[in-house]
């Protein structure tokens, strides 16, 4: 009887550890946030223009490249993936270092949003949401979103929208915990 009892109990622990491992191997993969050492650069990009903020901008870095500053498409350069014809347009010294340089954050985010606004004003006229069009315009050029009168049939540039599109409400979820928890650290008293 005693044998029985064993097996029967090793059995429930196998069963519920293996329940507990298929729960872990199933469970969702963790929403992208903002790396802290980037939260303070972003949040001042996005006060450049009221049509971008933090959310719309950590998601487009995040499309672009994965916030790795030192990102080389061979073409595209940077946390925020600049053309070098655009960069020496956009490209400004907000670090201020004295350089302005693709390869630092502090001035590609900063730039990043400021040609984003200049893009909203660029294809204003054009119909269809406002937001998907400077990210398509970001992506293919201005030029390409104006001549075919919204987001052209450009399958990088159309997927491209999506994404940034389906990472906006995660970074909104993850930026609001942030932001509280930021308000958390400075309302909390120091050690005396």
């Amino acid at each position: 009887m005693g044998c029985l009892v064993a097996v029967v109990a090793l059995a429930a622990a196998v069963a519920v550890g293996l329940h507990l491992w298929l729960a872990w191997l199933n469970r969702p993969p963790p929403l992208p946030s903002i790396p802290d050492e980037y939260l303070s650069t972003v949040q001042a990009a996005a006060r450049t223009c009221p049509q971008v903020n933090v959310p719309l901008l950590a998601a487009q870095i995040d499309a672009e490249s994965h916030w790795n500053p030192e990102a080389n498409s061979g073409q595209a350069q940077g946390i925020a993936q600049f053309y070098p014809s655009t960069w020496s347009e956009w490209g400004k010294d907000y670090s201020g270092d004295g350089t302005a340089d693709v390869w630092n954050p502090q001035d590609a985010i900063r730039s990043q949003a400021a040609y984003m606004c200049a893009l909203f004003k660029q294809v204003k006229t054009v119909p269809g949401d406002p937001t998907q069009l400077t990210l398509a315009a970001y992506n293919a050029g201005p030029t390409a979103v104006i001549n075919a009168g919204g987001i052209p049939r450009i399958s990088e540039t159309e997927n491209y929208v999506t994404r940034i599109e389906d990472l906006i409400p995660d970074y909104t979820k993850t930026y609001a915990q942030q932001v509280a928890a930021q308000q958390s650290a400075s309302a909390s008293p120091s050690p005396s």
